[in-house]
């Protein structure tokens, strides 16, 4: 079996050289690139299995890139992760809402990097209908099938990545129970990835915003976590 094809898009040499080295070692192929022009000629000419693209880039920026590569026929499919700097929440919702699987913070651990990629590369699976919860969820107009990937709202798609749909599909599984951050993630992607507040408050506004006015179903319990609103 051919070794997945990672596509690094970071202008900084320094972090790009380490995102190469960290992934090359856990024996991904690595394509680096040093703007956002380049990262779209290289997804363009060849097979890629997952991008990790810095959002702050010269000339085309990383969210331009996303736009690029979700509106193109043959990089739309592959998953894509957004690095960020602390503090650049409204990019990271942005890059979400465009069709990015996950992000990264920066400065980040390698062993972070390297579980959200595995995290990332394992999304076919999640999406073949596979899951211990397949059955149909429907609760106060928002319909969630698991088997199509497929969510609606009042009767219209909603696009998410597949985190948030996993998040969702956890919360709506059981409306009115509260999780807290890490048992979202915990049920969504497994006891082994990493987790910290500031991610899945994120991927909650993302969510919110995508569903429209249904988001405010989903509701906060302060100092406590999430839950889908029951009845």
């Amino acid at each position: 079996m051919s070794r997945a094809r990672i596509l690094v898009v970071e202008d900084d040499p320094d972090i790009r050289e380490l995102l190469s080295y960290t992934l090359g070692k856990e024996g991904y192929e690595v394509i680096a690139a040093a703007s956002g022009e380049e990262g779209l000629r290289a997804a363009a000419a060849g097979r890629v299995d997952l991008a990790i693209l810095d959002v702050m880039l010269p000339g085309m920026d990383g969210l331009q890139l996303l736009r690029k590569l979700k509106s193109g026929e043959s990089t739309r499919g592959f998953p894509v992760l957004m690095a960020s700097a602390r503090g650049e929440d409204a990019d990271v919702v942005a890059g979400l809402e465009l069709g990015a699987e996950d992000y990264v913070t920066k400065p980040f651990s390698p062993r972070v990097l390297v579980a959200r990629v595995r995290t990332a590369l394992r999304r076919p699976e999640a999406r073949n209908g596979e899951r211990a919860d397949g059955g149909v969820l429907e609760r106060g107009g928002i319909r969630l099938d698991p088997g199509r990937h497929e969510v609606m709202a009042d009767g219209a798609r909603v696009e998410l990545s597949a985190t948030e749909f996993e998040v969702l599909a956890v919360l709506m599984a059981q409306p009115g129970r509260v999780y807290g951050r890490a048992a979202i993630i915990d049920r969504a992607k497994g006891g082994d990835y990493p987790v910290g507040d500031r991610s899945v408050d994120v991927q909650i506004v993302s969510l919110r915003r995508k569903l429209g006015p249904l988001g405010e179903l989903i509701e906060t319990v302060r100092g406590v976590g999430y839950r889908f609103r029951d009845g």
